[in-house]
């Protein structure tokens, strides 16, 4: 007897929690942001905008389904099933800090406050996200295979992302590392490397190409392509500006080799605290992740299958 679908809802903490919490009641905090020029109105709008989205989409799944409400900082002790359907409400952060624990379960990403953020991964309103869940779980949805980027170092810790991966020092502190690809090597001192994705060359990648004037064709989000820069790479007696930035394909992995006696890194779209270790003489290899997300789209002219669900 196979299991029936279940949904699997992750949001994040609002602006407005993260006030509360501060300032212990809403009095005050409306008076800790009047006093700076500030008003609580549009934290509350957004919160309340988020709190109806998970409402709506709730009410839409059927009865005999199962359902799990998922909170970010929850997500690396969370387990996903291949038959979840997840649902993600929220920035499009948030949807990048998902797609490294999932494995081809389609992802529904829902934008809860219209116009407050650039809707790249939640691209979907809560209507069209409440018509596509019964769809999902019939395999009735289009869907874009999204590329990911894994770093896997020698001592077989792995990590997927999918906007970049960084590659540097904690600190402030200048990485030290050897590149390498494609047989060429680099000695570098630099503020670190980045590896992106399709998916985020709309983002960080994309302000490093635009303040170079750089001539470097970033991937689309459906590329098999990476794209790597270093940042701020100096030029010393021992270090060179050699190798800071290319594409790396499904053929030839970026390797990089730590030269930081404390405090190396690797992590992945932002998020230092699930990072690894990358200390004296480790190696990272990274390359094109055999992950995909698979990210829902609305369907355009055609017509949605007319499934009812409970209200």
């Amino acid at each position: 007897m196979s299991l029936a679908p279940r949904v699997v809802l992750v949001t994040r903490a609002t602006e407005f929690h993260g006030l509360q919490q501060r300032h212990a009641t809403s009095a005050q905090a409306d008076f800790f942001l009047r006093s700076r020029g500030q008003t609580l109105e549009a934290v509350q709008s957004r919160h309340q905008q988020q709190a109806e989205a998970v409402e709506r989409v709730m009410a839409a799944v059927p009865l005999d389904w199962r359902r799990n409400h998922v909170q970010r900082d929850d997500l690396p002790r969370f387990l996903f099933t291949p038959e979840d359907i997840v649902v993600v409400i929220g920035q499009d952060g948030l949807v990048a800090n998902v797609a490294k624990y999932l494995d081809g379960q389609p992802v529904l990403g829902v934008q809860p406050s219209p116009g407050a953020y650039e809707g790249i991964l939640v691209p979907l309103d809560v209507a069209t996200a409440v018509q596509l869940i019964a769809a999902a779980a019939h395999g009735e949805i289009e869907t874009e295979a999204r590329t990911m980027v894994e770093a896997r170092l020698d001592d077989g810790q792995t990590l997927h992302a999918l906007n970049e991966v960084f590659l540097g020092h904690r600190s402030h502190q200048s990485a030290r590392y050897v590149v390498r690809h494609r047989g060429v090597d680099a000695r570098h001192s630099s503020s670190g490397i980045i590896v992106s994705t399709g998916t985020g060359a709309s983002g960080w990648a994309r302000s490093i190409t635009r303040e170079r004037r750089g001539e470097l064709h970033l991937p689309g989000p459906t590329d098999r392509r990476l794209a790597y820069f270093v940042r701020e790479a100096f030029p010393s007696v021992s270090t060179s500006v050699e190798l800071t930035e290319g594409i790396v394909d499904g053929e030839v992995p970026l390797e990089v080799i730590s030269r930081m006696d404390e405090g190396g890194v690797v992590f992945g779209d932002g998020i230092e605290s699930d990072g690894i270790r990358f200390d004296w003489g480790m190696r990272a290899e990274i390359r094109i992740s055999p992950k995909q997300l698979k990210l829902a789209t609305p369907r355009p002219n055609r017509a949605l299958p007319r499934r009812r669900a409970p209200r």
